[in-house]
């Protein structure tokens, strides 16, 4: 086995410990989407089966089964099917499944309701992902009833779990491998933000810089973004989840650019925000400094024991308290922390946790109180600043402008770890990288 199929099969030893006595998991791959007519999405694997298989193939089924004396883990694929593979691609089928992934059992899918319900049978308790793939709900339904319609001597489950929050906690605390990919994810992506930033020139549209980003995410051994990149220009960055991508970008204007690539998987989330013309005026300079520290100081406050909400709160103190030093914001800077003032500016909160999703899965809560940090979790750190086109309140020399500053950040048993390093950050270092860029050009 590979070191990923072994680390899949140390994963799913690790669920089966956490689940309750005489249980079954089930999880389903992924469909696939129809994108048009009878053409698909680009296929991806559903993530939490994908982190306790490495399978990659649509049509599969994984059932867990702690203590089961002929295996634990079994699972349903496509068979073998020359003619298929000549059109779509080459399948594992399930004897290949047990000796590269490692699963104790494996069987054709077309055989899984002849299968299934007696894996059930005689189990207390369902675990699966309620509500998320409704077709695989009626399916598992189906099987229970096939369970109870049988003999009387029949033991159908009582009690069905949701699987969602075991996955979830072992999710949030990342792996050596899960860490380096992402590491490798963020040096892709630290690249790219790079190469747009080097060709960024006023009278391009912001699709030549978006195709920069893509170029490099593909080049490097990803196929895929991580999420809908951003690429906006002007007042364009006022609006959070802006993805049209199709202004021209003007003198004078500042870019930013919220792109991540996937690696294997997972996810790179970074956002730089730049001079269209190589230079920040006054004001732009002015509001990116005070992002900059804000992110500065959040990234600070990573570290094992504080509480998730810390690196959010120091964001909050430094942009109010520069607000009211610039005079976008009147008053004390404690009563306009308090009565969230700065939300006028800065709406969203500073980060949130990262892996094989961009959003990736975990509480930030627990018992309603902010979930303390731990080694292995990684979360973005994202500070921005948002002044709007439309705001009257503010002098009009800074309306339209929109900043915001992200990397990825890793808490270690001593302190963070950033793993997004690469890409220009300081004001300095984005003018310097950009003249030089335009010198070679």
């Amino acid at each position: 086995m590979t070191s990923l199929y072994k680390e899949a099969a140390r994963r799913r030893k690790e669920l089966m410990q956490h689940m309750e006595p005489n249980s079954i998991a089930l999880l389903c791959a992924a469909p696939l989407v129809t994108r048009s007519n009878d053409t698909e999405y680009p296929y991806r694997q559903n993530s939490d089966f994908y982190y306790l298989t490495g399978f990659v193939e649509h049509d599969a089924v994984l059932a867990l089964i702690p203590g089961r004396k002929q295996g634990e883990a079994v699972l349903f694929c496509q068979e073998k099917d020359k003619t298929r593979e000549l059109w779509t691609g080459i399948l594992m089928g399930p004897e290949q499944a047990i000796k590269q992934l490692g699963v104790d059992d494996a069987f054709p899918i077309g055989d899984i309701d002849d299968i299934l319900p007696g894996l059930i049978e005689g189990r207390e308790r369902v675990y699966y992902s309620m509500g998320k793939e409704p077709r695989f709900d009626q399916r598992v339904m189906d099987w229970v009833r096939i369970v109870r319609g049988k003999a009387r001597h029949a033991h159908p489950p009582g009690e069905f779990l949701v699987l969602d929050h075991l996955l979830n906690e072992m999710r949030l605390i990342k792996s050596p491998m899960e860490i380096k990919l992402m590491e490798k994810a963020g040096a892709i992506s630290a690249e790219a933000h790079k190469r747009a930033m080097a060709v960024c020139r006023p009278g391009l549209y912001e699709y030549h810089l978006e195709a920069e980003l893509l170029h490099e995410f593909v080049r490097s051994g990803s196929r895929a973004p991580a999420y809908n990149n951003i690429v906006a220009a002007g007042e364009n960055a006022c609006i959070l989840h802006y993805v049209e991508n199709n202004a021209q970008i003007a003198d004078g204007e500042l870019i930013l650019i919220d792109a991540g690539c996937e690696f294997d998987y997972y996810a790179a989330d970074i956002t730089r925000t730049f001079p269209a013309n190589g230079k920040f005026s006054k004001e732009q300079k002015a509001l990116y400094e005070i992002c900059l520290q804000a992110q500065l100081e959040a990234i600070a406050a990573v570290k094992p024991g504080a509480p998730w909400d810390a690196p959010h709160n120091a964001t909050v103190r430094v942009i109010t308290a520069g607000l009211v030093k610039l005079g976008l914001l009147k008053g004390e800077v404690k009563a306009l922390i308090k009565s969230e003032a700065y939300k006028d500016f800065y709406m969203h909160r500073a980060g949130h946790w990262l892996g094989i999703d961009v959003h990736d899965v975990g509480d930030y809560k627990i018992d309603d109180k902010w979930r303390l940090m731990e080694p292995g979790m990684v979360t973005t750190i994202e500070p921005g600043i948002y002044v709007s086109p439309d705001n009257k309140k503010v002098a009009r020399k800074w309306r339209g402008i929109g900043i915001r500053i992200e990397d990825d950040v890793l808490v270690t048993r001593t302190g963070h770890r950033i793993l997004s390093q690469g890409a220009p950050k300081t004001v300095e270092e984005i003018e310097t990288f950009m003249a030089q860029a335009r010198s070679v050009a």
